[in-house]
Order: C-alpha cells, then sequence, then structure tokens
C-alpha cells in the first residue's frame, strides 16, 4: 500500500481519481457506446506486413514518412478541441519503427498503427525502450521487438491538453512499472500513456465525475459519407469507442447517440 501512495504523492488533488480506485466499473448507462473491453494483447501480438495493413510498397522497413488507411477523427469538451486525428494536418504519417527511434526523446508520447486493429501507445524512456501497458501489465520493452510490422508516430500533440515536463511523465511511467490488472486504473494502453503525459484523471477508469453540463463530441470524418458526431459522458468512454472503431472500422453505435450525419 505504500509504494502505490508513493507513486500519487507528487500529483495534485485535482488529478486523484475519483471513482473505484481498482479500475473496475459499476454497471450503468452510457450516452453513445457499448462497452467493448479491448485487452491490449490484441495490439502486439505477432504479425506479419501484409497483416498490419502495409504492401508491398510499404513494408515495415521504408522509413517513411507515408500514411496508413484509417478513420480520422476530432473530439471537442463543450466548444474546446482536445482532439486531433487528422490528414490534413500530416496526422496519419508514419515512420518504421527503426526511424521512429532516431527521431524520439525521453517522455514522448508513441503510437503504434496497423489496419483494422486499435493503435498501441506508449512513452518513449530511453535506449530504444518504451513503457507500455501491455496484457493487463504496465511494462518495459524495446520498440522493435513490440512493433511486430508495425509503423509508428510521435503523437506529443493529439490530445490538446497541456503536457507535464518530461521527467514527470517519466516519474509517472516508471513509477507504475510492475502493476498488473487488479492494481491499475486504465483499460488500455493509449489511457495509461496519455495520463503518463498530461497528468488528467479523466484518463483513468472512473476518474470522472459524470454530470449533464460535461459532454463529449467526437466526430467521425469517414471518407464520402460526411462527418458522423457521437455524443459522450466521459473521456473514457469516447476512447473506447474510438478505439472499437478503430478496430472494426464500423460505427455500430450511430443510432444510439445524439448527432448523426453532417
Amino acid at each position: 500500500m505504500g509504494n502505490q501512495l508513493d507513486r500519487i504523492t507528487h500529483l495534485n488533488y485535482s488529478e486523484l481519481p475519483t471513482g473505484d480506485p481498482s479500475g473496475l466499473e459499476k454497471d450503468e448507462l452510457r450516452v453513445g457506446v457499448a462497452y467493448f473491453f479491448s485487452d491490449e494483447e490484441e495490439e502486439v501480438d505477432d504479425r506479419t506486413p501484409s497483416d498490419c495493413g502495409f504492401t508491398k510498397d510499404h513494408s515495415p522497413t521504408e522509413e517513411g514518412p507515408f500514411s496508413v488507411s484509417e478513420v480520422e477523427y476530432s473530439a471537442f469538451c463543450a466548444q474546446e478541441c482536445i482532439f486531433s486525428k487528422l490528414r490534413e494536418n500530416e496526422d496519419l504519417n508514419v515512420h518504421s519503427a527503426k526511424t521512429l527511434l532516431t527521431m524520439c526523446k525521453p517522455g514522448d508520447l508513441l503510437e503504434l498503427v496497423a489496419t483494422a486493429q486499435a493503435p498501441h501507445w506508449a512513452i518513449y524512456e530511453h535506449d530504444d525502450r518504451v513503457i507500455h501497458l501491455h496484457k493487463g501489465e504496465i511494462r518495459k520493452d524495446n520498440l522493435l521487438e513490440i512493433s511486430n510490422g508495425r509503423h509508428g508516430r510521435i503523437v506529443n500533440n493529439r490530445y490538446r491538453y497541456r503536457p507535464l515536463p518530461p521527467d514527470l511523465v517519466m516519474q509517472n511511467a516508471v513509477g507504475h512499472l510492475g502493476l498488473s490488472s487488479e492494481e491499475i486504473c486504465w483499460t488500455n494502453s493509449e489511457s495509461f500513456a496519455a495520463w503518463c503525459r498530461f497528468g488528467k484523471r479523466e484518463f483513468k477508469a472512473g476518474g470522472e465525475v459524470h454530470s449533464a453540463e460535461q459532454q463529449y463530441f467526437l466526430k467521425v470524418h469517414l471518407s464520402g459519407s460526411g462527418v458522423h458526431t457521437l455524443v459522450f459522458r466521459s473521456l473514457e468512454d469516447m476512447i473506447r469507442e474510438r478505439r472499437r472503431v478503430d478496430a472494426s472500422g464500423i460505427l455500430k453505435e450511430l443510432s444510439l447517440v445524439n448527432g448523426g450525419k453532417e
């Protein structure tokens, strides 16, 4: 228990989780989301280049930058843009894992991508190693080993929140190494890595108090069919649904949300 308290003493009160500290949620109705508990296990399995959506023109050894087929998003809380992933801003550009390592600095937020699966997020430490949530454990691994044919990018600016200084980002990541499922309060690699980078309790499971006034709007930009807007009551729900769309490529929840084609 003492070690767990030590991990949060450097954080201010506003960051601390307000829900169950185990990260387990109570069943309740959510707006615009069907629960999709995606283990990070699927994100770093062994895959061939073709499994990852790369053709002979885009092999895992190619340096890049180039882009793969991905859904584009922008997200808002009230009127403020908090997340953007758009081709026009070159947000979809990726590099080989080997090239990516030459660009990384300690505390950088990394995203590994492939077609038809949720992206895998990690915090770069040093010496080609990253800290990430994988298979229900926060662990340190070699980026080249976990990439398995995926390309990646630095996504420090994907979320529009103010980042913590790099030393605090690393303190967050390193301080949680070795924690396993029953001890953690993040449901996927993205939420953990983003929390390390920004320190916001909203990235934790149950870390956000729901209110009628607080709503998140996810705009899904689909080629040829306009923009679809989905409404959520928490950042956690929005992240989970966006990752489900990344993995399936299908918007199944359109009939459940306050929004639609624009």
